[in-house]
């Protein structure tokens, strides 16, 4: 509080720190103030502000290395590590003024520091660059979000393992181009986007591994005129190994195209399971029925059930595809080294974390909750002649050629569609008609239900097939923590 004696001095204060927090930290070469649309194009401070932490943690880091080569005091640093440590509080408790005129997360905190403990807090920048600081922070939010992203993904594996593991009796349809194709168990479907979100895990893994390369030290392109300890800050920091080359270290975003590229690729198969949610669950298959909690009504119809979230979590994929896309747009013409068009490598990324970890969410909540009804998939497989190639691999077992098998089963099936026989009931007597090497066993191979167990080939749909699929996943969750 001011004293009404001291309220000058105190209003040459206020003024004093107001022009500090608006002071540029790079501005003594320039003589005139930044235009209005300059302030707002360079702007970022509205969405980096997300890596404050990142942020803080790597200044830390930083200021223990300058203390560790002698730039830095004892006292120096205590004073700078309590300062970023009172800073994370005030972002934390929602009290810390953000300024669009410091352009950056990293100029905001600076000019804060230095605010609360004096000129010490203008050492820290010592040895570093905003280049090399933001790539450190950027890589340092990656590494962590896909942790949290594999936490989700590990989740989601598991629930399809124990759907699979519950419904492995259940037999469905399983289709090619959207026609009914072939008898399948439930679970064998289940299993099939299991191992794709097991790829995902392992891209993400690989993905991980090109981010945990430290950058800092590297300065703005060329390096620092300091004899930096960049190893302490590698272990300091938990990252694998240091980037080699500090023009490479300050221009490279490879590994935000790697994130972006992951969450496209997850994006697409969470689309193509999602579709397969949204036409199932519809009242012309009734396979599915879904929860309230992750389906809407109508305005209009009141009957509606609309299976919403799966058709957003279907959209969403677009976006991701699409920040990938700008990424590699904006990249395609860089010269060497930093550009400011690198400031544009955030929004695609955040907003394609952010969209990763609400579809993965999404999907849970919808498999977690749904209804599978089984008499619905089990009475959809007495369609479409569904053990068509059960009855051609009959034949050719018999010594029939397998084209010729063919011809005649396709015989038999537009015998059936032209006298509207019934198939899976058609009598011995009248498949006899059609080839000499049927026998009364033949009924057998006309069944849907046990069509599933005369897949013998390793990855098939039998049961000891799919009973193994769970197993060698369920070793693979253990690997992955």
């Amino acid at each position: 509080m001011c004293s009404p004696l001291l309220i000058e001095d105190c209003t040459i204060n206020d003024m004093k720190s107001k022009d500090r927090k608006n002071r540029k930290l790079w501005g003594g070469r320039f003589k005139d103030a930044s235009s209005d649309v300059t302030e707002r194009i360079s702007a970022s401070i509205h969405f980096d502000s997300r890596l404050y932490d990142q942020d803080i943690r790597g200044s830390i880091a930083h200021a223990r290395m300058l203390n560790r080569i002698g730039i830095l005091s004892d006292d120096e640093l205590r004073s700078i590590v309590d300062g970023l440590h009172q800073i994370r509080r005030e972002i934390e408790e929602g009290v810390f003024e953000f300024s669009s005129s410091l352009e950056d997360i990293h100029m905001n905190i600076e000019a804060r520091l230095t605010e609360r403990i004096g000129e010490i807090g203008r050492k820290l920048h010592t040895a570093r660059s905003r280049n090399d600081q933001i790539s450190l922070d950027l890589r340092m939010y990656i590494r962590e979000q896909l942790d949290r992203i594999g936490v989700l993904l590990r989740n989601l594996i598991s629930l399809l393992l124990d759907l699979a593991e519950v419904h492995s009796d259940v037999v469905m349809p399983g289709y090619t181009h959207l026609q009914i194709a072939q008898p399948v168990r439930f679970s064998h479907y289940l299993l099939a986007h299991a191992w794709a979100l097991q790829r995902d895990y392992k891209r993400l893994q690989f993905f991980k591994k090109t981010s945990n390369l430290l950058p800092l030290g590297s300065g703005a392109l060329a390096g620092v005129n300091y004899d930096t300890d960049r190893d302490f800050l590698k272990k300091e920091l938990g990252f694998d190994d240091l980037i080699h080359n500090s023009m490479d270290a300050v221009s490279d975003r490879d590994f935000v195209l790697d994130s972006l590229y992951f969450s496209s690729v997850l994006g697409m198969h969470l689309s193509r399971f999602c579709e397969d949610i949204v036409l199932w669950s519809s009242s012309e298959f009734g396979f599915l029925e879904l929860s309230d909690r992750v389906t809407t009504g109508s305005s209009i119809m009141p009957q509606k059930k609309n299976p919403d979230i799966a058709e957003l979590i279907r959209g969403k994929t677009g976006r991701l595809y699409g920040n990938l896309v700008s990424l590699l747009t904006t990249l395609k013409g860089l010269p060497l080294t930093y550009n400011r068009d690198l400031q544009e490598d955030k929004e695609p990324l955040f907003d394609s974390v952010d969209t990763v970890i609400v579809a993965l969410e999404g999907i849970y909540e919808i498999l977690s909750t749904m209804r599978i009804n089984s008499e619905a998939m089990e009475a959809a497989v007495f369609k479409n002649y569904s053990t068509a190639t059960d009855i051609a691999d009959y034949l050719s077992k018999r010594g029939i050629p397998f084209r010729e098998a063919h011809e005649i089963t396709g015989s038999i099936v537009r015998h059936c569609e032209e006298k509207g026989v019934d198939f899976f009931n058609i009598p011995v007597s009248e498949l006899k008609k059609f080839s000499s090497h049927f026998d009364d066993d033949a009924v057998e191979f006309l069944n849907p239900k046990t069509s599933t167990e005369r897949k013998l080939s390793e990855g098939g749909t039998s049961k000891s097939s799919v009973e193994k699929q769970i197993a060698m996943l369920r070793a693979s969750l253990g690997e992955m923590g």
